[in-house]
């Protein structure tokens, strides 16, 4: 119901103070990021919010009320309390893709974060952005982690910028295990940060096979910066949600196994 909704909005934005269209989008996957719009005009309308470029801010806050720590600070947390039964299946599903004894990319995010967690403690070298990955990973006496230079986003917990990309020009990548936040047949794999997007790509050039894991409440969005079309992508990782005929066609068309 769109009282309920409006309710659940505010509470989000009173608790983080500052918080984007996009992340608010995450959360509702059921509804369009128009009605999300429509619900914000509403709460504006009320003195509740005030609407910035891209996102919404908390009246508390800004009359000085207390309020949780920086969205930023607490949007990976957020997230990784989404559709948690999602990126277990997904986790399991991409295990059979893991190789001993091979040189593998771990991207970041919380649905690589589940993998990580099941991640059987074999001799491999694992290349990862994710910060909060790589730590799962070195408690295994037997992976060899190492964690390119770079600037860490807060939000995602993840490594990028120019030194991240001069690390991978240098190294070897059998396999790469790469997340996505949006992904649409007219835009592909997307996410909203520039840089991501950049070392994605990147990576996805140098390794000899790529797997993007998906949770299906990602389907049919698209974000700010297109880094891979299905054509890219070896195989495509979701969870059991029924996928449209399209999707399952076009990955036919390219040669992408969808599992």
């Amino acid at each position: 119901m769109p009282t309920e909704r409006r309710n659940a909005i505010l509470s989000i934005i009173d608790k983080y103070g500052d918080v984007s269209l996009s992340f608010l989008c995450d959360l509702f996957p059921d509804v369009s990021s128009m009605t999300i719009r429509r619900d914000l005009i509403y709460l504006e309308e009320k003195g509740l919010v005030i609407r910035t470029q891209g996102g919404v801010k908390s009246v508390k806050m800004l009359s000085g009320g207390v309020v949780s720590p920086s969205y930023d600070e607490n949007e990976y947390n957020f997230r990784a309390q989404q559709n948690v039964h999602a990126k277990q299946q997904i986790a399991q599903k991409a295990l059979q893709f893991i190789k001993k004894n091979s040189s593998i990319f771990f991207d970041a995010g919380s649905t690589m974060m589940a993998l990580a967690k099941i991640l059987p403690n074999d001799y491999m070298n694992v290349i990862s952005t994710g910060i909060n990955v790589s730590q799962e990973l070195v408690a295994h006496s037997n992976i060899n982690v190492t964690i390119p230079g770079g600037t860490v986003n807060r939000a995602t917990l993840s490594v990028s910028g120019t030194d991240a990309l001069a690390f991978i020009d240098k190294v070897n990548i059998e396999c790469a295990f790469i997340s996505a936040s949006a992904f649409s047949l007219d835009s592909g794999f997307s996410v909203s940060n520039m840089y991501e997007a950049e070392l994605k790509r990147k990576v996805i050039a140098k390794a000899k096979q790529t797997i993007v894991l998906l949770d299906s409440s990602k389907i049919g969005k698209s974000l700010l910066f297109t880094f891979a079309d299905l054509s890219s992508v070896d195989v495509l990782v979701t969870d059991d949600e029924p996928l449209s005929p399209a999707l399952i066609q076009a990955a036919k068309l390219v040669g992408t196994v969808i599992i």
